[in-house]
């Protein structure tokens, strides 16, 4: 886009994942299996959750919460893939991209919000059983949840305030398959020092280390009170409580390193695509598998709706 330097940007051009024709296709029917898997793991999770009382439970609580923002940060993020393949439009307006940019932003930290809460379920439900039930109870679990979306709403109002102040780009052509904060601030040639700061201070510190602190120091205790169950039987039923969430946490965090606590340059953006399609498809779409896997509660409120359907 000549002159993008000296004028506002009106719109955006997505590259998307790949400019290879021949990809094209490939990449669309991947996409479109990975969120159709996504929407129908998570949807079940929820109809699971809301039908079975034996599921009527904290933890299965915010697993439906989970399972909500794994569905709306799949749709926000790859909604554009599918839309652009089959109506071949790649242009976004400037309003649309800082409000994807604002949602997902959300929505991924509304997701580390309900771990962490799921974190302090699990460590009450192990290290303090006998007060469980008083101590998680519903609600405690619908403030926790609340507390998380308020926070994850307003702690990225900062991020689009100073965004929707940028008045030039050196390009309108975002090199990623949404409108993600990174891409948008390598496109600026505007004064970036001051969003720069605040992503270091608030993003990493705030909205990353802190819910990283406060979702693991509780496995410290948990695997603490682990060891001392004198029981092989007994310390495997308890770790097996905890098993999937921790599954999901590591995967989550380890994927949000290797994207973002990166230098950013040409290469970094190039592989920060995939770090980030891995992050808000292929995740999602483990979340509900690892969970029903893994999970005797969950496997068997499945086939008992399983088996009423077929007698249905």
């Amino acid at each position: 886009m000549e002159h993008a330097n000296q004028t506002m940007v009106t719109f955006f051009i997505i590259k998307g994942i790949s400019s290879l024709p021949s990809l094209q296709v490939l990449i669309f029917l991947l996409v479109v299996l990975i969120y159709l898997s996504t929407l129908g793991g998570n949807v079940t999770i929820l109809l699971l959750v809301c039908l079975d009382h034996h599921l009527h439970t904290p933890m299965y609580y915010f697993l439906a919460n989970l399972s909500i923002l794994d569905i709306s940060s799949s749709t926000v993020t790859l909604h554009k893939i599918i839309g652009s393949f089959i109506t071949g439009e790649k242009k976004v307006s400037y309003a649309s991209c800082l409000i994807q940019f604002y949602i997902f932003s959300c929505l991924s930290c509304s997701e580390l919000l309900i771990l962490t809460a799921m974190s302090y379920d699990r460590y009450v439900a192990i290290c303090k059983p006998l007060r469980y039930s008083v101590i998680m109870n519903c609600k405690v679990c619908v403030l926790l949840s609340v507390v998380c979306w308020v926070i994850s709403f307003i702690e990225v109002v900062p991020y689009l305030a100073l965004l929707s102040k940028f008045s030039c780009y050196k390009s309108n052509v975002i090199n990623h398959f949404f409108c993600d904060f990174v891409p948008l601030l390598n496109l600026s040639c505007s004064e970036t020092s001051t969003l720069k700061l605040l992503s270091l201070l608030e993003g990493l510190l705030l909205l990353s280390f802190t819910p990283f602190l406060l979702t693991f120091t509780p496995y410290v205790f948990i695997i603490a009170s682990i060891l001392r169950i004198q029981s092989n039987i007994g310390r495997r039923k308890a770790f097996y409580t905890c098993s999937s969430h921790l599954t999901v946490v590591v995967l989550l965090y380890a994927t949000l390193v290797c994207q973002y606590l990166r230098p950013i340059t040409a290469d970094s953006l190039e592989s920060n695509k995939l770090f980030s399609l891995f992050n808000t498809a292929a995740v999602p779409m483990l979340n509900p598998l690892i969970y029903s896997l893994k999970n005797r509660d969950v496997q068997s409120s499945l086939r008992k709706r399983l088996k009423h359907l077929k007698y249905w």
